[in-house]
Parts: structure tokens; C-alpha cells; sequence
């Protein structure tokens, strides 16, 4: 199949991979698709070292990277950093968050707080030592998932080559992005998991595929099969961008526990909320949700302020929730989206691409013969 986007980036598939996990990255790379490393989460010498082993897994196949770049960002000394955005959370909060782990019976763990790691990954100055990382690869796509990329990065990615792209969940988005000079615009639309807007994918695409002229734009939400697929390229786009799909993958890092959940799990049983991060973020809904909204509980904090309200919370309700715990499993919860209803079993995420493109070809093929 070849679109704008195939041409732009010299793939067989018009099918984005996004995943915080490297197996799936290279996984979808190596079956034709293009793969995007979800980066915000490491530390620079980690994601040095998750990149050196995709690429070492790829073949010299090209793949992205995807950070999180916020417009706007909790003030903090710079000499320090985490300290001082954590004297910014409320005592009220903390001691709603410790209340709600001793209710459920949450045992402690002692791991990392990656929590801290996160909040240093999406300031600016973390930003800044990721990107450096990112360009040292042979990254083909640098994504933008937070507004927009500021001017530094752009100029960087068209110096370099290097593809910039940026998600966009309204038409006043893309204006902005348009301006600010991108190569490739994802219209993400309110099915998709983690942060995204309120516009649905079937009316967002086309809204900015009219703005985007002759750049490429993705389709992202609500797509995990080759007839959503088929649906998006209808729609004016270049190819789809994924990520939920990829969390019933075998090579996703999240825990049994919450796959379980997601092959449970109807299309109805997720939801946007502000809990987990400080923005609207759509995952599924579990009884930590019912909390946050119970009267007389704090609203949540601005990013990076509630992460580091509930990082260590969530590493001790994951843990707990491997084992088995009662309580971790009902709070249990990760960023999904809608389509998390379509989940039926585990595959591999080479399987997942192949039968996508797949599908899609059989259904364009299909829709030809009717007219």
C-alpha cells in the first residue's frame, strides 16, 4: 500500500506502532510498519540504551521516537528540581492518596520512584538531554504529543532529516502546528488512550486533513483493526497511528494483571480523567477513579505535580496487583482507549500489523466491487 506517509518515511505499511515498550517498536518495524518509542518515561542513558538495542533489532529499518513536550510546566528551582515541585503538592492530597492506599490495603514496595524520573524527563531541561539522545540515533520521526514543539526542535528535525510530527485533537491545534512548521500532523480523536481531547476521530480527521493541504496527516483513536484502518484512509489519511492496540500485544510490558483487565473490558468501561497525570487522559475505569470522585475529595494537580502525587501509589498498586492483592486489582487501571472492547486475546505485535494491513487491503478491495 502506498500513501503520502509510506513515501514520506520509506515504509510497506501506512501503520504507526506508538509504545513505550521496545519490543513492540521493533516488532511492528520489522513487520512493515513504522514503530515510535514512547521516551518521556526514561532517563537519558536508559532511552540511549532502548534505542541502541531497536536499532540493533531493525536492520537499519526506520522507526521514531515520541516525547512529551509540555507547553506548560509547573514552576521549580532548577538546582532542584524534584525537591521543590514536591513541596508544591498539598498536605491535603497527600494524605488523600495515603488514606486510599491504607483503605484498599496497598502493602509498600521498595522500588524506584519513577515518578520523579518522569517529572524530570518533561522539564525542560530533561527535555532538552532526552532530545540530545533521540538525535544521536537514527531516529527517522521525532513525534511532539503535548502542543507545540518549540521552534528549537523543529529547526533540529529538518536539519538533521529527521521527520517532526505532533498530535493534534483539534483544528486549532493543527493551525498552530501548521505555523510552527511540522511535516506530519496525527489527528487524535477522544477514542484514543492517555491524553487526548473531546472531538471523536470520524470528524476530527477530516477537519485536519482540509487544513494540512499537502502534509501528511495520521489518523489516531478508536483504530485497531484493518476496517477502522480502511475507515481513516476514507477519510483523507495518509495511514493510522496506534497505541492501544499494542497494550494486547505479548511484547507490552504491563503487567498480567491489567491485560487481564483489558480482554474484560467493553468499550464502555473506560474514561478521561485528570487522575493519573494532572491532564485529561482516557484509561480504564477502575475503582481509583470512583475515589478521585467521591464528594470532598482534592481535584487533581497540574503535570507534573500529580504524577509525583501518585507515581509511587500506582508502582505499589502494580505490584500489589501482580500478586494477585484484591484491593490493587480493583484499583488497578492504565491508559487505554476505546477500542479496549475489541481486545479477545494476546498476539504478537508483527501478527497485529500483518492482519491490519491486511484487513485494510481486503476491505478497500471489497468497497471497490460495490461501486
Amino acid at each position: 500500500m502506498r500513501t503520502a506517509f509510506t513515501d514520506l518515511l520509506g515504509v510497506q505499511h501506512p501503520i504507526v506502532g506508538f509504545n513505550r515498550s521496545p519490543a513492540v517498536v521493533a516488532a511492528v518495524t520489522n513487520a512493515g510498519g513504522f514503530g515510535v518509542l514512547a521516551a518521556s518515561a526514561y532517563a537519558p542513558e536508559e532511552l540511549d540504551a532502548q534505542l541502541t538495542w531497536i536499532e540493533e533489532q531493525v536492520g537499519g529499518r526506520p522507526y521514531g521516537v515520541d516525547l512529551l513536550v509540555p507547553e506548560r510546566f509547573a514552576p521549580g528551582d532548577p538546582d532542584d528540581l524534584i525537591a521543590s515541585l514536591r513541596a508544591q503538592i498539598p498536605a491535603e492530597h497527600l494524605a488523600f492518596v495515603a488514606e486510599l492506599l491504607d483503605r484498599y490495603d496497598i502493602p509498600a514496595t521498595a522500588t524506584r520512584d519513577i515518578a520523579d524520573e518522569f517529572a524530570a524527563g518533561v522539564s525542560p531541561t530533561g527535555v532538552a538531554a532526552l532530545l540530545d539522545v533521540a538525535f544521536a540515533h537514527r531516529i527517522a520521526l521525532i513525534a511532539n504529543a503535548l502542543g507545540t514543539p518549540p521552534p528549537d526542535l523543529v529547526a533540529r528535525g529538518k536539519a538533521a532529516g529527521v521527520v517532526v510530527a505532533a498530535l493534534v485533537g483539534a483544528p486549532k491545534h493543527a493551525v498552530r502546528q501548521l505555523a510552527a512548521g511540522v511535516d506530519l500532523l496525527v489527528a487524535q480523536g477522544t477514542e484514543a488512550g492517555g491524553h487526548t481531547g473531546t472531538i471523536a476521530t470520524m470528524v476530527l480527521t477530516p477537519e485536519i486533513v482540509d487544513l494540512a493541504g499537502d502534509l501528511p496527516v495520521l489518523a489516531a483513536g478508536g483504530i485497531a483493526d484493518g476496517r477502522q484502518m480502511a475507515a481513516a484512509l476514507a477519510l483523507g489519511a495518509a495511514g493510522v497511528w496506534c497505541g492501544s492496540v499494542w497494550l494486547a500485544s505479548h511484547e507490552d510490558v504491563a503487567i498480567a494483571a491489567i491485560k487481564s483487565k483489558f480482554l474484560a473490558a467493553t468499550s464502555a468501561d473506560t474514561l478521561r480523567s485528570p487522575t493519573r497525570t494532572g491532564k485529561p487522559a482516557r484509561q480504564l475505569r477502575s475503582a481509583w477513579h470512583d475515589e478521585w470522585e467521591r464528594p470532598g475529595s482534592p481535584a487533581p494537580l497540574p503535570l507534573p505535580l500529580q504524577p509525583l502525587l501518585t507515581g509511587e501509589a500506582w508502582q505499589r498498586i502494580d505490584d500489589a496487583a501482580e500478586a494477585g492483592h484484591e484491593g490493587a486489582l480493583r484499583l488497578e487501571s492504565f491508559f487505554i482507549g476505546q477500542v479496549v472492547g475489541s481486545f479477545t486475546e494476546l498476539r504478537g505485535a508483527a501478527e497485529i500489523t500483518r492482519t491490519m494491513a491486511e484487513e485494510c487491503e481486503a476491505r478497500i478491495a471489497a468497497l471497490g466491487k460495490a461501486l
